[in-house]
């Protein structure tokens, strides 16, 4: 019998991006800490350091502010 899926196969995951700010043409969303409009879409930009990391793009606010609070608490638990 066939395997379902390769067995040999690289997980993928996501590296988020390192920004020294969000872009200009970015808008920031009132009424969310990290989330601003980009291009149609909602991206996170969370301050880590001296530098912005940026989300994955979402279709929803609420997702971006998710993920952004997400690598908050990450953050603080590797420090």
């Amino acid at each position: 019998m066939k395997p379902l899926r390769q067995q040999n196969r690289v997980v993928i995951s996501y590296r988020p991006r390192v920004e020294p700010a969000p872009p200009d043409h970015a808008t920031k969303l009132d009424g969310f800490r990290d989330v601003w409009l980009l291009r149609g879409k909602y991206v996170a930009f969370v301050l880590m350091g001296e530098r912005f990391r940026r989300s994955p793009t979402f279709t929803v606010p609420e997702s971006a502010q998710r993920w952004a609070a997400q690598v908050r608490q990450e953050e603080e638990v590797d420090e």
